[in-house]
């Protein structure tokens, strides 16, 4: 029986999100992306003590009662025991300042973990509260999905969509610095986004720094609740789709497949747009039922851990909601865990190519081991690979086509150009179009990694035997 689902931390973890994504903060949470593992920051492969949905409640750890497993016939030298309790003894009798022994072997314990790795860690009864919160996409906090360096400071991994990180504009890699005015303390990362919690309307001033400023940063954000709506559809032009997956929660894979069929319906899509750009991670679970979506057969990720239960394989469904047709995923250093996990299927079964930038590159699995007392061990248990049996872990996924973010910002941050209707009191032309409030079918016309990539799927349908046609079109055999 495996011990609890995977969450991809992809975002890392929900303890990651930095506006306490309940899924990677990563200040949210929101994904850490769980994975195999979403929330949640970058949320991230982890699991749920409770898990939602079909996924398998791990039983609790419980020292006391539960022999330990003991791989191999290694074991704790009593040397080693020795030199712990020595160094223990010395920190209690001649730390400047009084301390118990609660504390010094929590101290110990974190630090046990701590040292593993920047996914590993022990949160108590709150933040693995705030964990199973942040899978579910919602809370209180930010929006961001971070992960801790050694100096303890944070590396933005991504903000979440329409939250106050992203409003505030926070980039992927930005590096916070200082949290209302004070360089961070906290030992390891779900600590230091919990320091970024609090009520929602409450304030809060993040310093940061950044690759194309030589000075720091500082923006004033006001924390909110997290509602993260992780999917939404929309139609770029006749036959083609946008879909945008800001994170992967427990419903995110019904959500896009029932979007998708309502679109198809209106007119039959010849090519979809999928994007996955700042997309922390989420539940590995979820990544691989929308996976599902787009593919008939095969693999679509396999887990290997030392562990039986930390391995694991996924396969696919008969059923391609798309029909074949052709995808272009948008990708970037923002897009993490069990977005990788879904953009690495795809590419490896041929249904999508890749657009964009390297990927952030977090390839392991974290498991979350519920301890009786409500406090919770968040272990990597395991790394994912992907159906050709590549890993992208600290390596990333290598765009088939590498269009860097920076041809975006160069092309936003041009002066605005001035035409004869700009200037006030000009003679209206007899073609002139009225303005309109902009709409968000507006704002990706703007974007222009999402019009690079319309522009390749229409190439694509041309060639596509089995698309639908377009109106206007003329079928083989038939005349005009």
């Amino acid at each position: 029986m495996r011990a609890l689902s995977l969450f991809l931390l992809c975002s890392l973890s929900p303890a990651l999100l930095l506006a306490q994504d309940v899924a990677t903060d990563p200040s949210p949470a929101p994904a850490e992306s769980v994975e195999p593992v979403e929330p949640v920051e970058p949320v991230e492969p982890v699991e749920p003590p409770q898990p939602p949905g079909d996924a398998p409640a791990a039983a609790a750890v419980t020292p006391e009662k539960t022999k330990p497993t003991v791989l191999g016939e290694e074991q704790v030298s009593l040397d080693e025991i020795r030199r712990f309790v020595a160094v223990f003894r010395a920190v209690k009798q001649a730390y400047v300042e009084p301390i118990d022994d609660a504390r010094l072997m929590q101290a110990a314990i974190r630090g046990l973990l701590n040292d593993l790795d920047p996914h590993s860690a022990y949160l108590d009864a709150t933040q693995t509260q705030d964990l199973n919160e942040a899978s579910q996409g919602a809370y209180d906090g930010l929006g961001l999905e971070v992960v801790q360096n050694p100096d303890r400071t944070l590396t933005v991994i991504a903000p979440i969509d329409d939250t106050p990180a992203a409003r505030a504009g926070i980039r992927p890699g930005d590096v916070i610095t200082a949290i209302d005015g004070t360089a961070i303390s906290a030992e390891n990362v779900d600590a230091a986004v919990e320091s970024m919690r609090g009520e929602p309307g409450s304030k809060i001033d993040l310093t940061l720094m950044r690759a194309d400023s030589a000075e720091p940063v500082t923006l004033t954000l006001v924390r909110e609740t997290i509602v993260v709506s992780s999917v939404r559809v929309r139609s770029l032009e006749p036959g083609f789709a946008y879909l945008r997956i800001a994170m992967f929660q427990a419903d995110t894979a019904q959500e896009v497949d029932q979007k998708l069929r309502a679109l198809a319906k209106q007119q039959p899509l010849r090519g979809l747009v999928l994007d996955l750009r700042s997309n922390p991670g989420g539940l590995l679970h979820s990544a691989v039922e929308t996976a599902d979506v787009f593919l008939d057969k095969g693999l679509i990720v396999r887990t290997e851990g030392r562990l039986p239960q930390a391995s694991s394989r996924f396969t696919a469904h008969r059923g391609d909601t798309l029909k074949g047709a052709p995808i272009i995923a948008l990708i970037d250093s923002g897009t993490a865990s069990a977005a990788e996990v879904l953009g690495a299927a795809l590419r490896d079964h041929r249904r999508a190519l890749l657009m964009g930038d390297v990927s952030f590159g977090k390839g392991s699995v974290q498991t979350v081991l519920p301890i009786d007392n409500g406090d919770s061990i968040k272990l990597t248990t395991s790394r994912y690979y992907s159906p050709s049996g590549a890993s992208i872990q600290a390596s990333g996924l290598v765009p088939d086509i590498k269009l860097p973010d920076a041809i975006d910002l160069q092309r936003r941050n041009r002066p605005p150009s001035i035409r004869e209707r700009d200037l006030p009191g000009h003679l209206r032309g007899d073609s002139e179009q009225v303005e309109t409030t902009a709409s968000p079918a507006d704002e990706l016309d703007q974007d222009y990694l999402v019009q690079e990539a319309l522009q390749l799927l229409r190439g694509l349908a041309l060639f596509d035997k089995n698309a639908p046609q377009a109106a206007g079109t003329v079928a083989k055999g038939e005349r005009p």
